[in-house]
């Protein structure tokens, strides 16, 4: 007999403030203990020494946390110049301390300019990319070092927000495609600064189409005790730029039996993955088929139910 799931069915999207030294994990289930939800899971790791805006799904969100995951991100990272360690932040264990040249703005922009549009990256061992099943931080814990492939990644955007030449540190705000390691894109331009460098400190301001400013910490939503649920957005938060289609419901009947329906398309494409509605109620995704149907590709909970 499968085990029963304890908890409250709770459904939503909630922007979670990271603190320091939590785990993605760990914050998760703190969130998930907070609401006492039946299911939950996050939209993408963050190092726990990084802070700020982690997307959490409960209920029928996690169908679509993959589309959090996807996006586009944007980070502010301060990058400490003259000391590299294994991790590439200030977690790490100290490799080598070098001399940091005098620093300007401009001479960091010509450096910055280096690493601005499609670059390459080798993922570091500290991440969670796996290795003959193992995840690679475990592996580096053991000493070892794995060859990895590198990977291409877009820095969209890249800025110099701030510069502390006697400190030897700088501020960057960083706007990436998905798979973009910022503590690698931070070794990177300290080594092309001749002096190398490790990151500091790590805020992810953007998830997507989400905002740091909608965030809220855990310490706050414990405190905002029955009220708490007012700070989850809605599933189709995550999916809202799709386009959306409406159905009736018995058509809706017959999608949830996993059939391929008529509905008006418009003008879609064949391939095309929209958000499906009836009376204001999301039914889930489908996907425009040659023949101009409809077909179930990821339905919610008692779609067919009104």
């Amino acid at each position: 007999m499968a085990k029963r799931r304890r908890g409250r069915p709770v459904d939503g999207v909630l922007l979670l403030d990271k603190p320091k030294g939590l785990s993605s994990n760990r914050a998760l289930q703190r969130a998930r203990g907070i609401f006492q939800a039946a299911k939950a899971g996050h939209t993408g790791t963050l190092d726990p020494m990084a802070t700020g805006l982690l997307p959490i799904c409960f209920g029928e969100a996690t169908k679509f946390s993959s589309f959090a995951l996807d996006a586009d991100k944007r980070y502010l990272a301060r990058v400490q110049l003259g000391i590299t360690t294994d991790s590439g932040d200030a977690e790490g264990v100290v490799l080598e301390e070098r001399p940091v040249p005098a620093l300007d703005e401009a001479g960091i922009e010509c450096v910055l300019a280096r690493f601005r549009g499609e670059i390459e990256q080798i993922p570091p061992m500290f991440s969670a990319l796996k290795h003959q099943g193992r995840p690679l931080y475990e592996l580096a814990r053991e000493g070892r070092e794995i060859e990895r492939a590198p990977r291409r990644v877009t820095i969209y955007h890249m800025r110099l927000v701030s510069l502390d030449a006697d400190a030897g540190w700088f501020d960057l705000e960083v706007d990436c495609s998905k798979g973009t390691y910022i503590r690698t894109l931070g070794m990177d331009i300290g080594a092309a600064l001749g002096c190398g460098a490790h990151l500091s400190a790590l805020r992810r301001l953007r998830t997507g189409p989400f905002e740091a400013s909608a965030m809220v910490g855990l310490d706050a939503l414990e405190a905002l005790g029955e009220e708490r649920d007012v700070r989850l957005l809605p599933v189709d938060a995550l999916i809202a730029h799709l386009p959306r289609l409406e159905t009736d419901e018995p058509t809706a009947l017959l999608l949830n039996q996993g059939r391929r329906i008529r509905c008006a398309t418009g003008s879609h494409a064949p391939g095309t993955m929209a958000r499906l509605y009836c009376d204001e109620r999301l039914l889930g995704l489908v996907t425009v088929t040659e023949e101009g149907e409809l077909a179930p590709r990821r339905l919610l909970r008692d779609a067919a139910n009104g």
